[in-house]
């Protein structure tokens, strides 16, 4: 057996962050490994000649425990030794397996199966446990610390933000509950096309030609072996799955990597020091940099990014993968070994940014003073748009222009907008009037009271985060 130090790896993810992320790498490894892959194979073997007896009657519980005894003595060196001399690996796997089972068992071994249907086979059983066992807990875990969050900031005033500048007031129970969504529909969709991942025992071209001559019924055969799997048939195979089964599940994944990217991106950038709205949790003995001691960096949003960064170009051979000529050449078989590493990635992305958001820290009150614009001239600019809409629903045509021109005295003057809104006594006047008319004042004199508090003008954000957290919750 080779030993060999994990700092002999080349790929970061078996020794970077399979130490800093023990239990994902740990949790994706079971499924994922060459180890796990060699024994998914094996498992498709012997589901097969589980296969073989079921539909002839003979299969019992005895049985059953030998086929698993041998496949437990059997290990990856074996099958790697043997591959020395086949140079093919199913083939490999096959000779020692059926050296190990009884010799009554031997011939149906691989009886009526092209290496495909075991590799296929064995790649959906792999996904399907991997993304069940793996990736939903992680992604459920994150989308419910989400839903915390947003419930416990849903009457947070901030500011809204578009183009990098301030737009009009939320809460940030509102901003993280967009997440909340995107992620939320991407989890049920992950969780659906999982289940949706199917094998195939069709034969070299997919034409049941080999199982034709086994059984009566080789489409039946095919679905006793892969119900031994917990799967179903491809609806049609060349010698391959068809490959959208899988495509789809791994976009979809890309899709939430995109959305959890995202969300890190936005993270990082409250954390600027002119925004200062949020931080992440930082450790008594942790060091922002090695030169500047004061330094206390996103950087755990900067990894998340960074992996996506790393991973999601990805996608592009998961569409070449599509692509095979006739009934099958071997361009993918390559190309394939390297999902793993893209789930593997994903998996760790979910667990850093899980870790971000229980340990995020909330500014209010520096929340509360970029709503209000600071000191800065210019200060409150973000009722420019109620005062807009209430002016053009006085009567007034050209409301817009009005409004603007006062949100450039303010900031040429270095008043706060309310100031300069109130000098326009006319535009005031309609402004109260209007306000009072729909019920949003009680009296006029109440109307600077509201263009002073733009924590007053967050419409429905609020409400929008409280049922998104309570509908995805349930959801997950």
């Amino acid at each position: 057996m080779l030993e060999r130090s994990i700092f002999q790896n080349i790929s970061p993810l078996d020794h970077r962050y399979s130490i800093s992320e023990k239990e994902t790498f740990e949790a994706v490894s079971n499924w994922l490994s060459e180890e796990a892959s060699v024994r998914a194979c094996l498992k498709a073997e012997t589901a097969l000649v589980a296969a073989h007896l079921r539909a002839r009657g003979k299969l019992d519980e005895t049985t059953r425990r030998r086929l698993d005894k041998a496949v437990d003595t059997i290990t990856p060196e074996e099958v790697y030794a043997e591959e020395e001399k086949t140079h093919h690996n199913i083939r490999a796997l096959v000779n020692i397996l059926k050296k190990k089972v009884p010799d009554e068992l031997s011939p149906l071994v691989h009886l009526g199966a092209t290496s495909v249907d075991i590799l296929d086979t064995s790649m959906a059983l792999r996904m399907k446990g991997v993304t069940v066992e793996a990736a939903l807990p992680l992604l459920r875990k994150l989308e419910l610390q989400l839903c915390d969050f947003a419930e416990r900031e849903a009457y947070t005033p901030q500011a809204g933000r578009t183009h990098g500048q301030h737009a009009v007031p939320v809460t940030l129970g509102f901003a993280v509950a967009e997440y909340v969504a995107r992620l939320g529909k991407s989890i049920l969709e992950i969780k659906r096309l999982s289940g949706n991942l199917r094998g195939k025992l069709a034969g070299a071209v997919g034409a049941y030609n080999a199982l034709s001559l086994i059984s009566r019924d080789p489409e039946e055969l095919e679905r006793i072996y892969l119900a031994e799997l917990g799967l179903e048939p491809s609806e049609h195979s060349t010698q391959l799955v068809e490959p959208e089964y899988l495509l789809r599940l791994l976009l979809e994944m890309n899709v939430a990597f995109g959305v959890i990217a995202n969300l890190a991106d936005d993270l990082r950038h409250l954390q600027r020091s002119e925004i200062a709205e949020v931080r992440e949790g930082f450790a008594g003995s942790q060091v922002g940099s090695s030169t500047m001691p004061q330094k206390r960096n996103p950087w755990n949003s900067e990894h998340v990014k960074s992996l996506w960064k790393a991973f999601m170009p990805r996608v592009v051979s998961f569409y070449m993968d599509q692509i095979s000529e006739h009934q099958r050449d071997l361009s993918n078989s390559a190309s394939q070994r390297f999902i793993a590493e893209y789930v593997c990635g994903f998996c760790m992305a979910v667990s850093r940014m899980s870790d971000v958001i229980e340990g995020v820290g909330v500014d209010r009150e520096r929340m509360l003073l970029n709503l209000n614009g600071g000191a800065g001239k210019g200060a409150g600019g973000m009722m420019a748009e109620p005062a807009y809409i209430l002016l053009a629903e006085s009567g007034l045509g050209d409301a817009h222009e009005v409004v603007r021109r006062i949100t450039l005295a303010a900031e040429n003057e270095g008043l706060s907008f309310s100031q300069a809104l109130r000098r326009e006594d006319d535009v005031w006047r309609r402004i109260g009037g209007k306000m009072l008319e729909l019920g949003l004042i009680g009296d006029v004199s109440e109307t600077l009271m509201f263009f002073e508090n733009p924590s007053r003008y967050c419409g429905l954000s609020a409400k929008k985060a409280v049922a998104i957290s309570a509908k995805y919750r349930a959801l997950m």
